[in-house]
């Protein structure tokens, strides 16, 4: 593929690696797939794993695709990653690989159709939900694109200020971040083949570090028709971006000190990947995103038919049915005043019938299935669960009557709607998630320190919001919550209209939360560069300091221009 540009950025040569080519989709959504068997790309080559899965449509139950990673060399592949890929994308500086990104975004938008109509066959996304999905991904390289052109010709930062360290002017510290020099392995969850891929993608190679990324395997469609269009490409270099379309089988054991791993999934494989070597004994870095029993707080000012009050019945009737409620930042929880718990009920119930259930082939479909046979059952087997603390006041548990699907075929979950009377801190509600399309109201008497440690007992959440005009119940509620979240949306009626839903992940603000929901932090622009960091301490002349790596001091000299001095 030579030199040359594509969207500014510069393409890298392929060797042709016996890739078998992409499947050939339909661009109308619910076109037929033919069968497959999905390839890792490893070592600069696509390889054919054994010990395969089957990827189901999970409207029709029709199988897909088989990926498996039996028989593909991890260490090796790891190995690859570090010493081709990590020294290729160390020698860009920021803006190239701004660029680069940029014309990642460019390209996945480029194939935006076909990759919607593997969506809504794979993961069961309507078509509203696959752009979701997509613009998702193509949204956060983007915004990556953007952050680093702006740090332009630079291999490193500083990290803050300098300072002295004596009495006078010439002994001198700084603290500056290189990337480093180990390899990030991504593991994602089935619910976000495109956006999660390439969140976590966006941050570590704009940082400079190789990726080897591991999609879920029963939605792995999306994620690898991406993949073969990064190789197609050329944008990226070699080594820089792995994939492995199957189980992570043993790579984790060759994981050391440089490396690190950043996770999308449930508490319970987080708990067992902590407690790996890699991170126990060789001090890998590790990143979790696990369960979130998110909420929708009410305030007691906001009275029925307001601004406020339509923000919160079409956010919470969103956030429940959006991707058929399989979201970690969906709402399971919402908090109304007692006095508007029968208003609350019924605005949602009107909300909730007009969600029509079925194949999201079919152009009035508006919520598709849950993604496997076996997330259907533990959402029915939690929603049991749920039910010894609540009642269901909308929906039916167990029958749905889904449009455009044969007799019997399908993973579908009709929305509910459960409340609990009466709760109290050890109530299952909130110490269980059932991801999917599930949401519990609850009521209290207005005050933030008779909700707040309902909230608390969810034990750490990603996203929760507050609606209220009230600004000392809205000061008094942040404080009360924001420990126990990594993010907090404020709804009122000067946003209404224009606010973004608490679900959608931005790339400006940090995502993760303490506790439950992982303890982890992604994205946050600059921020989420950090975990892809090493921070070091320079101490030694001022003058050498500022000189070699240049200075953030106030009245300092001003930093080396783009083409002058080295390359930071």
């Amino acid at each position: 593929m030579g030199g040359g540009s594509y969207h500014g950025a510069e393409r890298f040569e392929v060797p042709d690696s016996g890739n078998p080519g992409p499947a050939t989709v339909s661009s109308r959504a619910g076109g037929k797939i033919p069968m497959m068997t999905l390839r890792s790309f490893v070592l600069g080559s696509w390889v054919e794993g054994s010990h395969r899965a089957t990827l189901f449509n999970p409207s029709t139950e029709e199988p897909l695709a088989e990926a498996g990673t039996g028989g593909i060399d991890f260490a090796a592949a790891a190995d690859h990653a570090r010493r081709v890929g990590g020294p290729a994308l160390r020698s860009m500086t920021f803006a190239e690989r701004g660029e680069m990104l940029r014309a990642l975004s460019r390209m996945i938008y480029a194939h935006r159709d076909e990759l919607l109509a593997l969506g809504i066959a794979n993961v069961g996304n309507t078509r509203s939900d696959s752009k979701f999905d997509l613009d998702g991904a193509t949204g956060t390289l983007s915004s990556y694109a953007e952050l680093g052109i702006s740090l332009g010709n630079r291999k490193f930062l500083l990290d803050g200020e300098g300072i002295s360290l004596g009495r006078g002017a010439k002994l001198w510290g700084q603290h500056i971040l290189t990337p480093r020099t180990g390899v990030a392995v991504h593991i994602n969850a089935f619910n976000f083949p495109a956006w999660g891929m390439m969140e976590k993608a966006a941050v570590a190679l704009l940082a400079g570090v190789p990726i080897l990324s591991k999609p879920a395997t029963s939605t792995a469609l999306v994620a690898h028709r991406i993949m073969e269009l990064i190789v197609e490409s050329g944008l990226v270099p070699p080594g820089a971006f792995s994939f492995l379309a199957g189980s992570v089988g043993p790579l984790l054991d060759h994981l050391g000190p440089q490396d690190s791993l950043a996770f999308t999934g449930s508490s319970t494989t987080a708990a067992l990947l902590r407690s790996h070597p890699a991170f126990v004994e060789r001090a890998a870095r590790i990143n979790m995103e696990a369960d979130s029993l998110n909420c929708a707080l009410l305030g007691h000012d906001v009275e029925p038919g307001s601004e406020t009050w339509n923000l919160f019945i079409g956010d919470v009737a969103r956030e429940m049915t959006q991707k058929a409620g399989q979201k970690c930042t969906a709402v399971r929880r919402i908090y109304v005043p007692a006095g508007k718990l029968a208003a609350t009920r019924e605005a949602l119930a009107e909300r909730l019938g007009d969600v029509r259930v079925g194949n999201p082939a079919e152009n009035e479909v508006t919520m598709g299935p849950l993604t496997t046979r076996d997330q259907h059952r533990d959402v029915r087997e939690g929603v049991e669960k749920l039910l010894k603390d609540s009642r269901v006041v909308w929906g039916d548990p167990k029958k749905v009557s889904p449009i455009g699907v044969p007799e019997g075929k399908g993973f579908f979950q009709s929305p509910l709607l459960l409340e609990c009377e009466n709760p109290t801190p050890a109530d299952s509600i909130h110490n269980l998630e059932v991801f999917g399309p599930v949401a519990t109201l609850m009521p209290y008497d207005g005050r933030v320190a008779s909700v707040a440690p309902l909230v608390a007992a969810g034990t750490g959440s990603l996203v929760s919001s507050i609606y209220s005009d009230d600004l000392e119940f809205v000061g008094t509620s942040v404080a009360a919550l924001a420990p126990y979240h990594g993010r907090l949306v404020l709804g009122s009626n000067k946003i209404a209209g224009q606010s973004i839903p608490p679900g959608a992940v931005l790339p400006q603000l940090v995502h993760g939360g303490p506790g439950r929901a992982g303890g982890g932090e992604e994205l946050g622009g600059m921020r989420g560069l950090q975990f892809y960091f090493q921070r070091t301490a320079l101490q030694g002349a001022k003058v050498v300091i500022e000189k070699v790596f240049g200075s953030e001091t106030p009245g300092a000299p001003p930093l080396p221009a783009d083409n002058e001095g080295p390359a930071r």
